[in-house]
């Protein structure tokens, strides 16, 4: 018998212990620790801030989306011992044959010196339900929206949340008394995907209105005078303060010997195993390097997205399931990826691509259109679903997403 634990109950973490649990007999215990009772689809809270969605339409017990025979822990992990095999959650002491870390990243707004207590972000369930009721009161007149550091999750959000928020404010028509901008360190949008995705993701912002400011890093905010201060020595005023907070590695993992140089944890590209043996990472507690550079002391690493967490998590349930069936599995991690990008006006564009394409990713969009958002939206009801009615939609969401991402599907 083999003990397979899972650390986090995010899309990767669930992705693995269901598919571990189809590809291994009940001989073999499959446990996931999870602090949180209630699962939140993450990438519907941009539609909870502009009032699309309300929280029970997003939210459900974690139980109800796995497997049976998965062991449920609902503790806080403390310490991975790695060197026993052993995991220390607040009520007890787990071993391990194999371990899936999968805890994804925390936010610390509170990073940039200044940024008061009533700036907002959509990156939680909380955030986006507090934007949504400051949005319907908003009267006055510039909205920011301020990357505050690399990494963040899902490089599209910060630009999908503008055009969301410039959507929003249309619906209301008083659109052109706002003025919304975005503040980004980056050189262009969303640099992991390539030059081509970031043009084509600055004509859309052009098109709707929303000023970009590339390359700028922001150091402090005034909450006094609404003042943002960057370090090219420009400051610009706010009276709606929306940020993308830091990412950080959550402080179990930069505690322990899994962590890298940058904090995340470093893993083999194509199995996803850290350093040490029957120990992965995935998702975006992870650091995969990929081609290109942002800035020419500044390589590139894998977006943090879901879809990546995923399409990890089924690599290492089979490769998991295969090992301990005494088999060869052939499966790796390839860097295909996909994203759609909200526009509003219930449209949306869709990036799919190669990210370990040399010598650079090479990201293609589709042109904007509402068969993207309604994608979206058929995804967002598969994945909380019953499960037994997920193979099926499934299937129907493959047949369609194959044709569109050009990416081989098996199901």
């Amino acid at each position: 018998m083999k003990t397979i634990v899972i650390l986090g109950g995010g899309v990767g973490g669930i992705v693995t212990a269901n598919e571990l649990r189809k590809r291994l007999t009940n001989k073999h215990k499959i446990i996931l620790i999870e602090k949180n009772r209630i699962h939140a689809f993450a990438p519907s809270f941009l539609w909870l801030m502009t009032g699309t969605r309300k929280k029970e339409n997003i939210t459900k017990d974690i139980s109800k989306l796995l497997q049976k025979g998965i062991e449920i822990i609902n503790e806080e992990v403390l310490k991975i011992h790695i060197d026993e095999n052993l995991v220390e959650t607040t009520g007890r002491k787990i071993g391990f044959d194999y371990l899936v870390v999968a805890l994804g990243a925390s936010m610390h707004p509170e990073s940039i010196p200044g940024i008061p207590a009533g700036s907002h972000n959509y990156y939680t369930l909380e955030g986006a339900e507090k934007l949504y009721s400051e949005l319907k009161n908003f009267e006055k007149s510039k909205v920011a929206v301020v990357i505050t550091s690399l990494p963040y999750k899902c490089p599209a959000a910060p630009y999908e949340g503008a055009l969301l928020i410039s959507d929003f404010f249309e619906k209301k028509n008083i659109r052109d008394k706002i003025d919304i901008s975005i503040y980004t360190p980056e050189p262009f949008p969303m640099p992991v995907g390539g030059p081509g995705l970031g043009e084509a993701v600055k004509q859309v912002l052009a098109s709707k209105n929303i000023n970009l400011f590339p390359l700028h890093k922001i150091y402090e905010v005034d909450s006094e005078k609404k003042e943002l201060l960057f370090d090219n020595n420009k400051n610009y005023g706010y009276d709606m303060l929306v940020v993308v907070p830091v990412h950080k590695v959550p402080g179990v993992i930069l505690h322990s010997k899994l962590a890298g140089a940058n904090g995340w944890i470093p893993v083999d590209r194509s199995t996803l195993q850290t350093k040490f043996p029957n120990i992965y990472a995935i998702g975006d507690v992870n650091s995969i390097s990929i081609p290109g550079r942002w800035k020419p002391d500044v390589p590139l690493i894998l977006p943090k997205a879901g879809i990546f967490a995923h399409l990890q998590a089924e690599v290492v349930a089979e490769r998991i399931a295969c090992q301990i069936k005494g088999e060869i599995s052939g499966v790796d991690f390839c860097g295909d990826g996909f994203c759609m990008l909200e526009a509003g006006e219930h449209s949306a564009g869709f990036a799919y691509g190669n990210f370990f394409g040399e010598p650079s990713p090479d990201v293609k969009i589709r042109n904007v259109g509402k068969a993207w958002h309604y994608g979206k939206i058929i995804f967002e009801k598969w994945w909380l679903s019953p499960l037994g009615m997920k193979k099926s939609l499934l299937k129907f969401l493959m047949k369609i997403g194959s044709s569109m991402m050009r990416i081989p599907v098996k199901i």
